[in-house]
């Protein structure tokens, strides 16, 4: 089959010469997906697709990362905002669109009584974290999940992860980050509600908060976000739920909602604005109140771009009942992966949310599992899908779509099963191996 990504390869070769780690977005590196083989710039993408540097056209499963939910290049978001830039796209002071998404989101969130902007998810947790901090005039944060890129986080490096005995994160040594800091942000295992309480009466009075995220790709246990809650609020910790990643899709309420259990404060970002950048905290008004009082300020959290995408693209997650067609859609996806996996003479089904299926294949040997998970992305992209495991659907994804990466599907499982047949799946990888940036702590 055709496929030819050198002008792709050539940018990257330059990238590394001028920007220091290549790309702005370690998630976006070269070997995140098939270096050598995937498509690493894209010229321009409309709806459920994408079309490359080098003229190939894909169907893109993995939506930036999480930040596009209608579709790229929305006409109705777009349209909002290129009216929007028409009148200013900052001013000398503030909009009243900050007034009116706060609104909005009062009235979507569970948790939502006052509100902060920011520009992105990482940022946004550090807004949290210092809002936590400030609010309970307590220093450590007790924390499961991935929460960004900043030092208050990042610092937890020169701790030991505690399920794997090396650092939280894997392969990302904390360089640059204060070693004054260590310890003050520390991590516990999801679903482990002794460890936790441990940690809570082993640093008694010092926890400012239990900062997660509430779900990623498994359903908590019944009574664990429960428990989470109570021992927080035992111990006079905030509870914070990051709801960048798993928010807006399996509600709109966020999992907080889905789940029945509120936290005190939500960070917010990604699918909120459609692939304007934009990141928000939201809480309760006895957990957020306080910050008036506290420094947190940036010129470009008071622009009129981001505010006028949240607001258009919430209220077209309304309208268009993004819930119920998410959750068909990934329905639909998954059956027809179940179906391309049994056809290809593999075993394995999709697995996680309704509206975000996780494809997973039982494998003879687990140490074999990084070059599968490869050797899948590398034919998914020579047969014109971007893909990871996952699979997440917009609203722009079609029943055409899902017929054609069933397809590539099974194709790519049949190359995949002739290797673990004959023991040649390095053999047949003509790429670089596909390479995790750090670990997660939470499912």
């Amino acid at each position: 089959m055709s496929h030819d990504v050198t002008r792709s390869l050539e940018l990257y070769k330059k990238a590394g010469e001028r920007i220091p780690g290549w790309t702005q977005l370690i998630s976006r590196r070269a070997d995140r997906v098939a270096n050598g083989v995937s498509p690493l710039y894209v010229a321009r993408s409309k709806g459920a697709r994408f079309v490359d540097v080098d003229g190939n056209e894909y169907i893109d499963w993995i939506r930036a990362l999480g930040a596009i939910i209608l579709g790229y290049a929305d006409p109705v978001v777009d349209g909002a905002v290129k009216k929007q830039i028409d009148c200013g796209s900052l001013h000398s002071m503030n909009s009243a669109l900050e007034i009116e998404l706060a609104d909005e989101l009062i009235n979507t969130i569970p948790s939502a009584e006052m509100v902060r902007y920011t520009k992105g998810g990482g940022e946004a947790c550090a807004v949290a974290a210092r809002i936590a901090r400030g609010t309970t005039n307590r220093d450590v944060i007790l924390f499961c999940g991935y929460h960004g890129w900043h030092d208050w986080y990042q610092s937890a490096n020169y701790l030991v992860d505690p399920e794997s005995g090396e650092y939280p994160f894997a392969g990302i040594e904390p360089i640059g980050v204060p070693r004054a800091l260590a310890g003050t942000a520390i991590p516990f295992t999801y679903g482990d509600l002794d460890m936790l309480g441990r940690l809570l009466t082993e640093y008694q009075g010092e926890v400012a908060a239990v900062m997660m995220e509430p779900a990623r790709s498994e359903w908590p246990e019944q009574g664990y976000l429960e428990g989470v809650k109570e021992l927080a609020r035992r111990h006079g910790a905030l509870l914070v739920f990051d709801e960048v990643s798993c928010g807006w899709r399996e509600s709109l309420g966020g999992m907080q909602k889905y789940l029945g259990v509120t936290p005190d404060i939500t960070v917010i970002a990604k699918g909120m604005s459609n692939g304007y950048p934009m990141g928000a905290v939201v809480g309760s008004r006895e957990a957020m109140e306080p910050a008036k009082a506290m420094f947190i300020s940036s010129s470009y959290w008071s622009d009129n771009v981001g505010p006028v995408a949240s607001l258009t693209t919430i209220r077209e997650l309304k309208r268009r009942d993004s819930e119920t067609h998410l959750a068909e859609m990934g329905q639909k996806v998954a059956v027809a992966i179940d179906e391309a996996v049994s056809s290809a003479g593999l075993s394995g089904s999709c697995k996680g949310f309704p509206a975000t299926p996780n494809l997973v294949l039982d494998l003879p040997d687990e140490a074999l599992r990084g070059k599968v998970q490869t050797l899948f992305i590398q034919e998914m992209a020579r047969r014109g899908v971007h893909c990871y495991m996952g699979f997440g659907p917009t609203l722009a994804h079609t029943e055409e779509d899902v017929r054609i990466t069933a397809e590539a599907v099974e194709a790519s499982l049949r190359v995949i099963k002739q290797g673990l047949e004959n023991d040649s799946i390095d053999d047949l990888l003509i790429c670089d191996l596909h390479s995790e940036p750090f670990r997660r702590i939470v499912r």
